[in-house]
């Protein structure tokens, strides 16, 4: 702690009045102290620095909340989330009454302009799986809420769609259209088109829907950037920037942000790995990252320092990547992919992380099923032999991680720690709930089903470096942003009491961590993936005299309280670089 004499000039910013949670290395638990900011970094902290006020000094009373280090979201959307907000969103609903309500509200908020109606188009997303027998929506209930517009919506995960019948048809999806290699058609008996595109299958779709202009995905990210902030996020990772399935390269929208002075998050871009391509695209990949660090300077506000493979799809579509088959329900046809599909997998995912390595890239790799993660730590390992990983200091720049690790097989959760690669959990679907109880259980059984999300079990093991065993993102708009919902079900592996799809059996109990654990993850764990952690020239994601002053506050100190009620945590303000952004 500081205990100098007051500076000149003195603090910017003065924090009091509440407690203080400073991040890893310090204490547990939240501390009564006061932190100080000079020029947007944070100039000293102790239990009273009354003699760091000046006549210009702006005091923050947190009113008994909590100080700490702001939310750094190390896989999100952001771009996709601020479209759905400003499109056809789904995400307040959870029945099908409720996505009904809201896409009927919707299409009469917003007529079709001109003279063609038809081609008017209605999209959006965020509808759940679980509201819907087999998870699998049709067309005719969307045609029965609008049957001239075409209407394409993703569901939450953003692994399908559901489409209307005057969308299909624009698609010239019929039921002589075959299944793309990486995804599938829902089918009526008769083979037709049922209504749900999955993976690839809803590329189809996407192809001839309107693609959002440049002026629409601008909005979008300051709409996701002031919704973040809200919830004391500082920084993130989008988890694909890049020509995605025909999108526009949202990398651009960035650049414009910077340009106009309004882009405040301090994010990392991970550039789109082509599954369809192999390693002749690494040249391409650096191509691009060099050019933007040329130009913005290597360590600007905005940077392309990761790339995104995605190795499999999802355990509730069947496309998850699993060691053993999928359990073939009763009356359902035997599938096509009974292990599901890797996408980049085996020898392909190996070759794409050695090349990426070895060109200074941080690998983030999409992987759901037990055979994904294995291929993704196998590919580690090759890249570990190949490139002399042993020779490398903890502070390398190189940032790998492994997102979502739904299923893990025991012999695999002690391969992160000694490998050095992060876990990035998104915590808030480490529950039981309806789409776990009806969708995933059912097609993996119980033994397997004891495999999810271990969290715990990858930080229990043996660390042979300094480097952060786990991180945390939200994915939004797959879910909610709000990083204090998921630290919630991470340290319960249940949802909170007054939520409707609660099941109050936890999860795997022993897999539960500790609020302090989920709290560095979200904010020290993913700001070292971002490259701001110790030894960066910028450090962020914890309370220490010399990092950057990208600070949040609650209103209530969640240590205090049962850890029942961490959800009930609730941001009250956000600081980047010491200048407040929410609150």
């Amino acid at each position: 702690m500081s205990t100098a004499s007051r500076p000149e000039p003195p603090a910017d910013l003065l924090f009091t009045g509440g407690v203080v949670y400073r991040g890893p290395g310090r204490s547990a638990v939240s501390e009564a102290l006061e932190v100080a900011v000079i020029d947007g970094r944070i100039a000293a902290i102790d239990a009273d620095l009354t003699a760091w006020r000046g006549p210009a000094t702006e005091v923050v009373d947190l009113a008994g909340g909590m100080l700490h280090a702001g939310f750094v979201d190390a896989h999100i959307h952001p771009i996709q989330g601020g479209l759905e907000r400003l499109g056809c969103d789904l995400s307040s609903g959870s029945s099908a009454q409720d996505y009904a309500r809201l896409i009927a509200d919707y299409a009469q908020l917003n007529p079709p302009r001109g003279c063609d109606a038809s081609r008017a188009w209605i999209t959006g997303g965020g509808w759940a799986m679980s509201a819907f027998p087999g998870g699998t929506p049709s067309a005719a209930e969307l045609d029965a809420l609008e049957p001239i517009r075409p209407v394409f919506l993703y569901n939450r995960d953003h692994h399908g769609a559901w489409a209307n019948s005057a969308a299909l048809a624009l698609a010239g999806i019929t039921a002589e259209t075959p299944d793309p290699a990486d995804g599938r058609i829902e089918r009526l008996p008769d083979g037709s088109p049922q209504g749900t595109l999955h993976e690839g299958a809803a590329a189809l779709v996407a192809a001839v829907a309107p693609a959002a202009t440049p002026d629409d995905e601008y909005a979008a990210l300051l709409e996701a950037q002031r919704y973040a902030h809200s919830f004391g996020i500082t920084a993130w990772q989008d988890a694909i920037v890049g020509d995605y399935f025909g999108a526009s390269d949202t990398a651009l929208v960035y650049r414009r942000a910077l340009a106009e002075g309004r882009l405040t998050v301090d994010v990392v871009g991970a550039l789109w790995w082509d599954r369809n391509r192999g390693i002749e695209q690494v040249p391409e990949l650096v191509a691009k990252r060099e050019a933007h660090a040329a130009e913005l300077g290597p360590d600007a506000r905005f940077r392309l320092s990761a790339v995104k493979i995605m190795a499999d799809g999802v355990v509730e579509n069947g496309t998850a990547s699993m060691l053993e088959p999928y359990l073939v329900l009763d009356g359902a046809a035997p599938s096509e992919h009974p292990t599901g599909i890797a996408f980049v997998g085996g020898q392909a995912l190996s070759e794409a992380i050695v090349a990426l390595d070895a060109a200074g890239f941080s690998a983030h790799v999409h992987v759901i099923g037990d055979r994904a993660v294995r291929d993704a730590l196998d590919a580690f390992e090759a890249a570990a032999a190949a490139n002399d990983w042993a020779s490398r200091a903890a502070t390398d720049a190189r940032r790998h991680h492994l997102a979502h690790l739904q299923f893990v097989h025991p012999d695999d959760v002690a391969r992160f720690a000694a490998l050095g690669v992060t876990a990035n959990m998104q915590a808030l679907w480490a529950c039981n709930e309806p789409q776990m109880r009806d969708l995933t259980v059912p097609l993996v059984g119980t033994e397997r089903a004891a495999t999810q999300y271990p969290f715990a079990s990858i930080l229990r093991a043996v660390v042979v470096d300094a480097r952060p065993r786990l991180c945390a993102g939200s994915d939004w708009p797959v879910s909610t942003p709000d990083p204090w919902q998921a630290i919630h079900v991470a340290v319960n592996r249940t949802l909170p009491a007054d939520d409707p799809e609660r099941d109050p059996e936890p999860l795997l109990a022993h897999e539960a961590l500790t609020l302090a654990v989920a709290l560095d993850a979200y904010t020290a764990g993913s700001a070292f993936i971002n490259g701001r952690g110790p030894g960066d020239a910028h450090v962020t994601g914890i309370i220490e005299v010399g990092s950057v002053a990208d600070l949040a506050a609650t209103n209530r100190d969640p240590f205090a309280g049962p850890e029942a009620s961490i959800h009930a945590t609730r941001n009250v303000g956000t600081w980047v670089a010491g200048r407040r952004a929410h609150g």
